[in-house]
């Protein structure tokens, strides 16, 4: 096989403006999900280097359900538990991982998946692999929900319902309306799948996340990324024990995937206790999110943000690509979203407010957009 398709198929993709190179970090912090400045905390650091201290090793050897299932793995899971106030929790490498199980795995075949529009793409990828049928709301229509899980009733449809949404929306900014959905679930028997990788740490009390108070419902199963604003890697899902260890019995994503390191298992377990106490941290961050209303929503125009995502939504792939060089030339750290990330038409730059940085970055960049963009 020659390499020519594959070129064909870059350089179409460079001259719309969609050409994805990886680049190094630079600049301010703008663009990572390193939204309480946890990924170098120090006590975090410390259990690590203590467990190594005492033996704890880099690599799992295996799956869980071979020899890669490590004391740590356990503990962490216990303790996600609690915290999350749900029956069971099981640690899985990472958000994608575990969209793709829950997706691949619990909803069955004659049931429905009714899911947002703009849900992860993780989410249509388990999607795929799910041997139930699926159809996509639009986003954050609590009434298209309904209509969707009606039209399956009404058309014959007797499995169950699953619905899928993330509480707090990455390229968006926006969360979803839990309360409504809760409400849609429990009339129609449903289940509520919810991702909580933007929400965790950041949402909710002692930073258990926008769904905190449906958190131990028999029909609620949560994903909590651990790789961003708990600093470290890796993902948990929770939810009642029987669909953990249906998850475990049945998940291919979980069974023949190399467990995680039982280090990132220590690591996950000290940012728990980390963002257990960190309303002070919560409180910067509010702050960081009002001094961008007035450095760079108010001067664009633009909606105050809901939470640290602040999208500007710029349409054009090669403008919006343009913006974002000059800003990381000018020393910010902002990058550029594109089409198929976005729906087309709205590419963006996405705007992360991190612990990272301070409010004069802020200010600073606001400055510099404004000036860019006049």
């Amino acid at each position: 096989m020659t390499a020519e398709p594959f070129a064909k198929q870059l350089a179409a993709l460079e001259s719309r403006g969609r050409l994805r190179r990886l680049t190094p970090r630079a600049g301010r912090d703008f663009a990572s999900n390193d939204y309480l400045g946890l990924a170098g905390d120090p006590i975090i650091a410390q259990a690590v280097a203590d467990a190594l201290g005492r033996g704890v090793p880099v690599g799992s050897g295996g799956s869980r359900l071979l020899r890669g299932n490590a004391p740590e793995h356990e503990g962490l899971e216990a303790k996600a538990a609690d915290y999350f106030r749900t029956q069971g929790a099981l640690f899985v490498a990472n958000g994608f991982v575990g969209n793709l199980a829950v997706f691949g795995t619990l909803p069955q075949r004659g049931d429905l998946i009714v899911a947002d529009e703009l849900i992860h793409a993780s989410a249509h990828d388990g999607i795929r692999m799910s041997k139930a049928s699926a159809v996509f709301a639009r986003h954050n229509d609590v009434q298209s929900f309904a209509d969707l899980i009606t039209a399956f009733r009404t058309e014959g449809g007797m499995g169950r319902i699953w619905i899928a949404v993330e509480t707090l929306y990455s390229m968006d900014g926006d969360m979803a309306p839990l309360t409504d959905l809760a409400k849609l679930a429990a009339k129609h028997g449903a289940m509520l799948l919810l991702d909580e990788a933007h929400g965790t740490g950041v949402f909710g009390p002692r930073g258990r996340g926008l769904a905190a108070g449906l958190e131990g419902l028999h029909n609620v199963i949560t994903l909590h990324t651990c790789g961003k604003a708990m600093g470290a890697e890796g993902a948990l899902i929770c939810g009642p024990q029987v669909h953990i260890d249906y998850l475990i019995n049945r998940a291919r994503a979980f069974i023949f995937s190399t467990a995680p390191s039982p280090l990132m298992a220590i690591a996950v377990s000290a940012a728990i206790d980390r963002i257990d106490q960190a309303d002070d941290l919560r409180d910067r961050l509010k702050t960081l999110r009002q001094d961008a209303v007035e450095a760079i929503c108010a001067p664009l125009g633009l909606p105050a943000p809901r939470s640290q995502i602040v999208p500007v939504i710029l349409g054009d792939d090669a403008r919006t690509m343009a913006v974002a060089a000059a800003l990381q030339e000018a020393g910010f750290d902002v990058r550029g979203i594109r089409p198929p990330t976005v729906p087309a038409g709205t590419s963006r730059l996405r705007i992360s407010l991190t612990l990272n940085i301070g409010r004069a970055d802020i200010a600073a960049l606001g400055r510099e957009l404004t000036r860019i963009m006049a």
